[in-house]
């Protein structure tokens, strides 16, 4: 029978749905100590806003791969709590294990927001390593291909590409879903026209549809004016919830939205869902090539096949007298795609109507599909679609 432990006052500044979350989670015992999640200082980083809610157990690193169970069950008690439309729990094997009788209750994490130390070099699987054959299972498992559409900088035009190439697939007949996962700055739902809130049913949330596809972004659960300042954890797992608690029902192609850089969302995907490839989207300059290489560098080095690179703001469109000029160069990343052995998928001009139907939420290849622009991402997508029919099936086992 284990000590009786004091436990600290609630923090007055939590918000109301993570107190009861966190009242919930006291029914969870760690079998080992007899101790309950809350008491023993297991949960750390707890965090509610708008429904979701997060939060991290840790646990001694020769248990983690024992602790899988506990890990389900504090999730399911925190998503039965009302006002919870998800809950992800996810497991950290720190380098100490929390002491049981002397756990701070998670009150820093919540009341001072410091977040646990990193693991080094943890022991077993991690909660965000690609499971080795025969233990877990990979997310969406129900779609067919997916595909991250990716850059190594911002401002490359990447979500108007995503969501152009995303209709252009469902235009085709193709059962499509769009998933924006850019968690610090989600834009597609102004590219989309999208107002309204997912519902959330059995515990699931129902993705948006729009222009034939299924949509999904942390920007239609939160108000559009809402920073989201998390770290790297919390990022991974509103990520994760986004993928895994989401009903996206079968699908032919995701197509993933990706924030720009080499980080915490590339890895996530790389290492919980099957890729089918990435495409890399970049401008013809030099400055963002160099971004774009280490973009295809990332992807390949966790064995994600790199399936062409696109140019976009090719070349600039005067949309008075139609003139052509080269504001960043031309062919840059034809030539950068031929140096890696990369494909490269096409060009995509700088003009004016795609910039003004994506504010408006209206894609250009929907609403002017008899247009050039429109036909370019059309072509890019059927040799996307080519190249995901012949791509061979079976999962694939990262090299770390």
């Amino acid at each position: 029978m284990p000590d009786a432990v004091a436990t600290p006052a609630a923090d007055p500044s939590e918000p109301p749905l993570a107190r009861a979350v966190r009242a919930a989670l006291r029914v969870v015992h760690d079998p080992e100590t007899g101790q309950d999640v809350v008491a023993s200082g297991m949960l750390q980083g707890l965090s509610a806003r708008d429904g979701m809610v997060q939060f991290t157990l840790t646990v001694p690193r020769e248990r983690a791969r024992q602790m899988e169970p506990l890990r389900a069950a504090a999730e399911r008690v925190a998503a039965a709590v009302p006002g919870v439309l998800s809950a992800t729990c996810v497991l950290t094997a720190h380098r100490d294990a929390p002491t049981p009788g002397r756990g701070r209750e998670g009150g820093q994490e919540a009341g001072q927001g410091v977040p646990p130390r990193p693991a080094a070099a943890p022991a077993g699987p991690a909660r965000f390593s690609r499971p080795p054959p025969g233990q877990g299972q990979m997310l969406l498992p129900d779609v067919r291909a997916i595909v991250a559409i990716a850059s190594g900088k911002g401002g490359v035009g990447k979500s108007t590409t995503a969501v152009n190439l995303a209709v252009a697939l469902a235009a085709d007949g193709k059962r499509v879903g769009l998933l924006d996962a850019d968690i610090y700055g989600p834009s597609l739902p102004q590219m989309l026209g999208l107002r309204e809130r997912p519902r959330a049913a059995a515990g699931r949330l129902e993705p948006v549809e729009r222009w034939g596809l299924r949509a999904m972004s942390i920007g239609l659960l939160v108000e559009p004016e809402t920073a989201m300042i998390w770290r790297g954890p919390m990022v991974m797992g509103a990520l994760e919830q986004m993928l895994g608690q989401v009903d996206w029902g079968p699908l032919d192609v995701l197509v993933v939205d990706m924030p720009p850089g080499t980080g915490d969302a590339q890895l996530t995907m790389s290492q919980r869902v099957p890729l089918a490839g990435a495409v890399i989207v970049s401008t013809p300059q030099d400055v963002a090539l160099i971004d774009a290489r280490r973009g295809v560098r990332m992807f390949q080095k966790v064995n994600v096949p790199v399936l062409g690179l696109i140019e976009n703001m090719s070349y600039y469109c005067c949309p008075q007298c139609g003139h052509r000029a080269d504001l960043f160069g031309h062919g840059g990343a034809r030539a950068e795609a031929e140096r890696m052995g990369v494909e490269f998928l096409g060009e995509l001009p700088l003009k004016l109507e795609i910039r003004q139907l994506a504010d408006a939420g209206t894609p250009i290849v929907m609403a002017r599909p008899e247009s050039h622009e429109a036909e370019s991402y059309r072509a890019i997508a059927r040799r996307l679609s080519a190249k995901l029919t012949a791509a061979p099936a079976g999962p694939r086992i990262i090299v770390e």
